[in-house]
C-alpha cells in the first residue's frame, strides 16, 4: 500500500487497485487474449475472467513511492510477441501512473500460454 500525505489529509491506494488498473491495461491491448494464473494443484495455465484479473499481476513497492509491476498474460496464435510486450508494458506503464501519479519503475510481461 502506498500511502500519500498533504496537509488536507492522507491518500492511500492499495494493491488491488494496482492490480485492476493493470488488469483492464493489459487485456485492452491488441493480441492478449486473457491474464494467466498457474494452479498450484495441477500446474497448469489458466485464463482467468474479468472479475479474477488480479490474480495474474504481482506489484513490488519501493522506498521511494514508485511500484514495480509483473503481469502473466495468454496471448493469441499468430502475434508478435515482442511488439504486443513492448505495447503491454507501455500502456501499462501510461495508464497507472495516468490514474494513481504513482510512478511505475518496470514492467515486467510473461507470456504464460497461447492459445490455438
Amino acid at each position: 500500500m502506498i500511502q500519500f500525505k498533504s496537509d488536507q489529509g492522507e491518500i492511500s491506494i492499495s494493491s488491488a487497485v494496482f492490480s485492476n488498473i493493470t488488469g483492464m491495461a493489459a487485456t485492452n491491448c491488441f493480441g492478449v487474449k486473457g491474464m494467466a494464473f498457474r494452479s498450484m494443484t495441477d500446474g497448469l495455465v489458466h485464463l482467468l475472467r474479468r472479475e479474477a484479473m488480479s490474480k495474474g499481476v504481482s506489484i513490488t513497492y519501493h522506498e521511494d513511492n514508485s511500484i514495480s509491476i509483473e503481469l502473466h498474460i495468454i496471448v493469441e496464435n499468430g502475434v508478435n510477441l515482442p511488439a504486443v510486450c513492448r505495447s503491454i508494458m507501455n500502456e501499462v506503464r501510461y495508464v497507472v501512473t495516468k490514474n494513481t501519479g504513482v510512478p511505475v519503475k518496470a514492467v515486467d510481461v510473461c507470456v504464460d500460454s497461447m492459445t490455438l
